[in-house]
């Protein structure tokens, strides 16, 4: 491909100028350019199909960010579309439910390990906060041991402009894969839950699968010392198997939390686990209400989703295309001879320079901005997803395109 110039991102950058006239920054969160490589990258969206997007100037990318995660078969699925399509002659925001939630939460506790009772909400922190006030109500406890980022709610962000320090001081963070600093919190007494994801993953950083016998060890201490275990699958759910981390692992939480790849992109999380604990939402009178909770288009997203996520037999296909790329990425890392290696899980890829290196920020840079000329979208400070719909096609030129791009970087050295 040789030198790529940049990308004509005129119509992006008109509408980003006037977004930030009406919304703070431009874009909120993780999609603002400052996440990205600025100037570099586009900022809005026009379609998507299969696993590319479309954007507003007309550039097609091969998109390994998946929406950050809930696309697990593909942009713009027809057999969604269709079932969702049929729902809206039905109506789907109603004062009562309509019956695809009983059928969806059916279809859950027949395939997630942990799920007996299910309470459907809107997204990740919705769920996993759900989770911490269940666990507090069964154990009449206080106190949250976490293992990881859990969503953005005040009692398990990180510190940040607006949240009380005393929201967050029965929260308490715990090294992932260490048993003996957990014990030693939990010794403390007054611990309602102890909260992790199966995987140590960050928001910056690699996606590491966990020692062995380390899930275990955290069943075994929740168990001795009175805590609710919950996992946080909102990425793992659906993508390392259908049944998520703990059926990849072999080990049962007492509450489950998923969302991202249930629907395939339409807003829809889950709380889900052992009757004895989700009783307490009855039982104790917990506090849950939204508007949109009930909505049932997301929940006849979700049905089609799993329906074709068992059909097709996606997850293992994911797996497949997923270890082939990491071939490809761990030969093209090897042969550019620079301090970067293939990081993160077959199904969440990603790869990251040493950061050891004096000048890893400036080839990270370099890399991505290679990158995404040849329109692979990337993102340089989250790991990636790789989609049911990517094809080996798709494979083949990215791996070709980081390859071009490391020599880019070389030279820029």
């Amino acid at each position: 491909m040789g030198n790529i110039a940049k990308l004509d991102l005129t119509k992006s950058r008109q509408i980003f100028e006037g977004a930030k006239k009406v919304i703070p920054g431009g874009l909120m969160g993780i999609r603002n350019p400052k996440f990205y490589v600025p100037d570099e990258y586009p900022m809005f969206i026009e379609k998507g199909y299969d696993g590319h997007l479309i954007d507003v100037d007309g550039n097609d990318y091969i998109d390994l960010v998946c929406g950050y995660g809930p696309i697990i078969l593909g942009y713009n699925e027809k057999e969604i579309n269709d079932a969702v399509f049929e729902q809206i002659d039905k109506g789907f925001c109603f004062t009562l439910c309509q019956e695809s939630q009983k059928i969806l939460a059916e279809k859950l506790t027949q395939i997630i390990p942990s799920a007996e009772n299910c309470v459907f909400v809107k997204n990740g922190s919705d769920a996993t906060s759900l989770a911490v006030r269940i666990a507090r109500a069964y154990t009449e406890k206080r106190k949250v041991l976490r293992g990881g980022y859990h969503g953005f709610h005040d009692w398990c962000v990180q510190p940040t402009a607006g949240i009380l320090e005393e929201m967050r001081k029965y929260t308490i963070r715990f090294p992932f894969g260490d048993l003996d600093a957990l014990e030693k919190l939990l010794k403390e007494g007054d611990v309602a839950a102890v909260i992790t994801s199966p995987l140590c993953h960050n928001l910056c950083d690699d996606v590491k699968m966990p020692e062995e016998g380390y899930l275990e060890g955290i069943r075994k201490l929740a168990d001795q010392y009175g805590a609710v275990l919950i996992f946080d699958e909102i990425r793992t759910g659906f993508r390392m198997a259908l049944g998520g981390g703990q059926e990849y692992f072999g080990v049962t939480p007492d509450i489950s939390c998923i969302g991202k790849g249930l629907a395939n992109g339409y807003a829809l999380s889950a709380c889900v686990g052992k009757k004895e604990f989700m009783e307490c939402v009855y039982k104790k009178d917990i506090f849950i209400s939204a508007t949109y909770f009930p909505n049932s288009l997301e929940m006849v997203a979700a049905l089609k989703c799993i329906e074709i996520l068992e059909r097709d037999n996606v997850v293992e296909k994911i797996w497949e295309k997923g270890k082939y790329l990491t071939q490809k990425f761990q030969e093209v890392s090897k042969n550019s001879g620079l301090p970067i290696h293939s990081a993160g899980i077959p199904v969440m890829p990603f790869i990251l320079f040493d950061k050891s290196e004096p000048k890893h920020e400036a080839m990270t840079t370099k890399l991505f901005t290679e990158m995404i000329r040849r329109k692979v979208l990337l993102t340089p400070d989250h790991h990636w997803y790789l989609a049911y719909r990517h094809t080996y096609k798709d494979i083949e030129y990215i791996a070709n395109a980081i390859a071009e791009s490391l020599e880019a970087v070389k030279r820029n050295l």
